[in-house]
């Protein structure tokens, strides 16, 4: 094979040269050489996609529907999204000029960073959180403020917020909230949310909410902030989570028009169209698929019930999760804060996979993030193989 020559290999955006390949991939490549390993590892659903999704999917295909698409996406999709976000949670975007249909929830993100970043510019995140943020915020030139949530049952608060925004002041173009939030499973309440929003509304910034699972909540009612503050709210949501459709990769992006008119030619630039096959699975889901959702929750709520009783029995502490499939677990005291050490550990001697609270930021070192998305089966062997893991 052909090998680049030194002088070549430094023309590379220097940017990524600071970047790190996500941790929890790497971890989860890494324990998944271990024979007999069960994986508690990633967050993809052990559902499958509805039927009537993938029959209508298949008749889009049979129908040559496979041409370019409006770069936005197709327009009864915007709409088919503009009725379900009106419906289930009072948002109300226009489908012909403030929603823009992506490639998974993941380009919305991408876009929305790199539509509204300049070099220097500050993104605060509340952490432990997902590691795909401050990636894309370092690729731009921007500079990712990590707010570490811990103390606090892993919730960003208000006065948190007030103060890091009046410690960096202009520098500061945004603050990213995923909830229910990967890892921790942590949902806010209503009240909660209104009151970041009174926050956020005095100052000239956006709120970029990553909404990928809020149909998947179990004791309260999800509420977005754009329900409070549409007006500086950028809107992330899409069908990955809620209809078990991680592969397929359609997600949108909703805001204010003059925003979107900047993100969609970032978007057109990127990727001109999302497909269509995937498209009209997508419109299938939010048409005829609104109970879809609920299914897929009951089966979750139970295994949440069923790990977290069993984990805490076994002396892990935890906030309750109430979103998401995640539980984020703190290691017990005697096996010290070493959350990678105690977690291949687990996986050689258990056989069984986590992944390190510390590959989700500031304040997740000495926990561990399990997940629930597995079949009943592997839940249980994997708690009987942590019990023995435990006690031995």
């Amino acid at each position: 094979m052909p090998e680049l020559s030194l002088g070549l290999t430094q023309t590379y955006n220097q940017r990524l040269n600071s970047i790190q390949p996500s941790n929890i991939r790497g971890f989860d490549t890494q324990i998944s050489k271990i024979k007999d390993i069960i994986k508690l590892t990633i967050g993809e659903p052990d559902l499958n996609t509805p039927d009537h999704i993938k029959d209508a999917a298949k008749k889009s295909i049979d129908a040559d529907d496979s041409h370019y698409s409006n770069q936005a996406g197709k327009l009864q999709l915007r709409k088919a999204i503009h009725n379900y976000l009106f419906k289930n949670y009072e948002l109300n975007y226009n489908a012909e000029d403030e929603i823009v249909v992506t490639i998974g929830a993941t380009e919305a993100i991408y876009a929305t960073f790199e539509t509204l970043l300049n070099p220097g510019d500050a993104v605060i995140l509340p952490t432990p959180l997902f590691s795909l943020y401050e990636p894309i915020i370092s690729l731009l030139g921007g500079k990712a403020i990590d707010l570490d949530t811990s103390n606090n049952g892993f919730k960003l608060q208000p006065d948190q917020l007030k103060a890091v925004l009046y410690k960096y002041g202009d520098q500061v173009k945004a603050v990213l909230l995923n909830y229910p939030g990967n890892p921790t499973g942590i949902e806010y309440s209503p009240d909660e949310v209104k009151s970041l929003a009174d926050v956020i509304q005095q100052y000239n910034i956006f709120a970029i909410t990553d909404e990928i699972y809020c149909e998947l909540t179990y004791d309260v009612k999800h509420k977005s902030l754009a329900s409070f503050l549409p007006e500086q709210t950028i809107y992330i949501n899409g069908l990955s989570k809620s209809h078990a459709m991680t592969g397929w990769r359609v997600g949108y992006v909703c805001g204010p028009h003059a925003f979107i008119k900047k993100l969609l030619m970032v978007h057109a630039f990127m990727v001109t169209c999302p497909p269509d096959v995937t498209q009209i699975a997508a419109y299938e889901a939010l048409k005829n698929g609104l109970k879809d959702p609920k299914k897929m929750r009951d089966i979750y709520k139970c295994r949440r019930d069923f790990i977290s009783e069993k984990l805490t029995s076994f002396g892990f502490e935890m906030a309750m999760p109430s979103g998401a499939f995640y539980v984020f677990v703190k290691i017990p005291d005697r096996f010290g804060k070493d959350d990678t050490k105690f977690a291949l550990s687990l996986a050689k001697q258990a056989k069984v996979g986590v992944i390190p609270g510390s590959c989700f930021g500031k304040g997740g070192q000495g926990y561990i993030r399990l997940s629930y998305a597995a079949s009943d089966e592997n839940i249980r062997e994997a708690m009987n193989r942590i019990e023995q893991f435990l006690n031995n």
